[in-house]
C-alpha cells in the first residue's frame, strides 16, 4: 500500500511556516537523542570513578539508555494514538530535562542508572516521532526536504557525541555531558508548542489496549538488547542469565505476535511488514546499524588502544564521517528526485564497503590521521543509504501507518548495532587469542636475534622480568593491530553482502518540491 502520488500536472502542495516549525522541533529532538546515545562513552571513564562503580557497573551507564530506547521506540506510535502527538512529545521532552538533571547530579550508580534509563525512554519517542512529523505534516513533494534534516541528526547524533562529550569532560566536568541538554530542551518546547496543533487523547486505545503486545514488546526487545550488550560478558549460553533472557525475549515475541491476532488495536502494526518495499527497507536498515555502528565501535577502540588518544582526540576523528553530511544535505532533495533509490542506496553500501577497505592494513605508527579518508568515504555511503532509506519508509506505507513504520525501521537500525556490537565483540576476542599464539610461535629462546633484543631491553629496564612484560605488551598490541585489521575486512565483507538487497527496492515515484515556503 503506497502514499498517494501527485499528478505531475498539478502544483505541488506547500507546507505552511507552522509545518516547518514542527519538522525542526522533530528533527532537533530526534538530534537531541541521538546525541545522547554517545556523548557520555567519552565521559564514561571519568564518571566511574566519580560514583565508585566498577568497569562492569558502569557499563550499564550506556546500556541501560540503549535498552529503553529500543524497547520505548516501537511504543511510540501507539502513545502518540493515546495521547495525541504533540502532547507525548510535550511530556517527553519534559521528562527528558528532569532524567538529565537527575543524572547529572547523581552521586552514586544507582541514580545514574535510572537517570539514563529514564532519558533512554523519553530519547526513544523522540526519534520515531520526527519521521512521523514529517510524513504527516508535509506534502509528498516536499517530504524529501523534510527527510533529509531527519537524516542529518540520526548521521550526527553519534557524531558528535564523543566530540562535545570529550570537550566538555576535558574543559569543563561530565557533568556538563548532562547539563548541556536542558537549553536545548527549552527551545525544543517552544517549537513544538509553535508548531504542532493540539489533538484529544483517545482513551479507546488505553480501554482496548494490547497488553500482550505491550509486554512483548517490553519482554522481548528488552530482553534480545540485554543479551547482546552482556552475553560476551558472561559467555553467551554457558550463562543462566542469558538463558533466562532468551527464554523470555522469545515468550516476549510471541506474546506479540497473539497480539496482533486477537488483539482489536495492536499496539504495532505488523501486517505493514507484509508489504514487499517496506519489508526490503527494514532489512536494509538493520543492515546499514550494523556497519553504522560496528566501525564506530571499532574505531575510538584502536586509537585509545594503540594511538594513546584521549576522548577529545579521537571525538574530532570519528566527527569527519559526519562532514559529507553537511555538504551533501543541500543536494538530496534532487538526488533523491534524480536517482533511482536502488542505484543510491547500492552505491552507498558499496562506499561503506570500500571506507573498512581502506582500514585494511593498521600498523602500530597508525593515528587519526590514517582514518580521514575512509571517515569521508563512509560519511558520504551513510548519508546515501539513510536518507534514501527514510524517504522509502514514509513512501512505502499509508499516512496513517507512518507512526507504526518509523518505529519498525528505527528499531530495525538500532537493533542491527546491538548485533554488530555483540558478534565484534565475540570476533575480537577470538583474533586476538589467534594471533598472540601465532606471534609467540614465531619466537624461539634459542634465536640469537631474540636474545639480543632480550639483553638490550633488560639493560634498558634494570630486570630480566621488566624485559619479559615489554615482550609481552609488544606481543599483545601486534595482535590487537592484526586482530583490527582482520575485523575491518569483516565488517566491509558485511556491507559488501547487503548490496543486492538494493534490488528489492522499488524506485521511489511523486513529485519533489524544491522550496520550503
Amino acid at each position: 500500500m503506497a502514499t498517494e502520488v501527485l499528478p505531475a500536472s498539478r502544483a505541488p502542495e506547500r507546507a505552511d511556516a507552522t509545518a516547518w516549525i514542527a519538522v525542526a522541533a522533530g528533527s532537533l529532538g530526534a538530534l537531541l537523542a541521538t546525541l545522547d546515545v554517545s556523548i557520555v562513552n567519552s565521559a564514561l571513564p571519568v564518571i566511574q570513578g566519580e560514583i565508585g562503580a566498577s568497569v562492569t557497573e558502569g557499563t550499564w551507564i550506556a546500556t541501560s539508555f540503549l535498552v529503553a530506547e529500543i524497547v520505548v521506540i516501537p511504543l511510540s506510535a501507539w502513545l502518540e494514538r493515546l495521547l495525541g502527538l504533540r502532547t507525548l512529545l510535550l511530556i517527553a521532552v519534559t521528562a527528558f530535562t528532569g532524567f538529565s538533571i537527575l543524572c547529572g547530579v547523581a552521586t552514586d550508580l544507582t541514580t545514574m542508572v535510572i537517570g539514563r534509563t529514564g532519558q533512554g525512554l523519553m530519547g526513544g519517542l523522540l526519534i520515531p516521532t520526527a519521521m512521523t512529523i514529517v510524513a504527516k505534516r508535509l506534502p509528498p513533494g516536499q517530504q524529501p526536504i523534510g527527510m533529509a534534516l531527519f537524516g542529518m541528526t540520526v548521521i550526527l547524533g553519534p557524531v558528535l557525541g564523543p566530540l562535545l562529550g570529550g570537550w566538555l569532560t576535558e574543559n569543563l566536568s561530565w557533568h556538563y555531558a548532562f547539563f548541556v541538554n536542558i537549553p536545548v530542551c527549552a527551545v525544543l518546547l517552544l517549537l513544538l508548542l509553535l508548531g504542532l496543533p493540539h489533538e484529544k487523547p483517545d482513551w479507546d486505545y488505553l480501554r482496548n489496549a494490547d497488553w500482550a503486545g505491550i509486554l512483548g514488546l517490553v519482554l522481548g526487545l528488552g530482553g534480545l538488547t540485554v543479551m547482546l550488550e552482556e552475553g560476551h560478558r558472561e559467555e553467551w549460553f554457558s550463562s543462566s542469565l542469558i538463558v533466562s533472557l532468551a527464554v523470555a525475549s522469545a515468550i516476549g515475541f510471541g506474546l506479540l505476535l497473539a497480539g496482533q491476532r486477537w488483539a482489536t488495536k495492536p499496539v504495532l502494526r505488523l501486517k505493514i511488514l507484509l508489504n514487499r518495499q517496506f519489508a526490503s527497507v527494514s532489512i536494509m536498515a538493520l543492515a546499514l546499524g550494523m556497519v553504522m555502528y560496528g566501525s564506530m565501535f571499532v574505531i575510538p577502540q584502536f586509537l585509545s588502544l594503540i594511538s594513546d588518544y584521549n576522548a577529545f582526540q579521537t571525538g574530532k576523528v570519528i566527527f569527519w564521517m559526519g562532514v559529507p553530511a553537511f555538504l551533501i544535505m543541500p543536494f538530496l532533495p534532487v538526488l533523491i528526485r534524480r536517482i533511482d533509490i536502488r542505484i543510491a542506496v547500492a552505491s552507498g553500501l558499496g562506499l561503506m564497503a570500500l571506507s573498512c577497505f581502506i582500514s585494511t592494513s593498521l600498523t602500530a605508527e597508525s593515528g587519526g590521521a590514517v582514518f580521514i579518508e575512509s571517515q569521508l568515504i563512509r560519511g558520504v555511503g551513510m548519508i546515501l543509504t539513510m536518507m534514501f532509506l527514510n524517504q522509502a519508509t514514509i513512501a512505502s506505507v499509508a499516512k496513517e501507518d507512518a507512526g507504526d513504520a518509523s518505529g519498525i525501521f528505527n528499531a530495525a537500525r538500532n537493533l542491527g548495532g546491538s548485533f554488530a556490537l555483540a558478534a565484534l565483540a565475540s570476533f575480537q576476542d577470538q583474533r586476538m587469542w589467534l594471533h598472540s599464539r601465532r606471534v609467540e610461535e614465531t619466537l624461539s629462546r634459542n634465536d640469537p636475534r631474540l636474545q639480543d633484543y632480550l639483553d638490550g631491553l633488560t639493560h634498558a629496564l634494570g630486570s630480566a622480568e621488566a624485559a619479559m612484560r615489554s615482550l609481552g605488551g609488544m606481543i599483545q598490541r601486534e595482535a590487537f593491530i592484526m586482530t583490527y585489521n582482520d575485523i575491518f575486512w569483516v565488517m566491509g565483507l558485511a556491507a559488501l553482502a547487503t548490496v543486492p538487497l538494493a534490488l528489492f527496492l522499488r524506485p521511489l515515484r511523486g513529485e519533489v518540491s524544491l522550496s520550503m515556503h
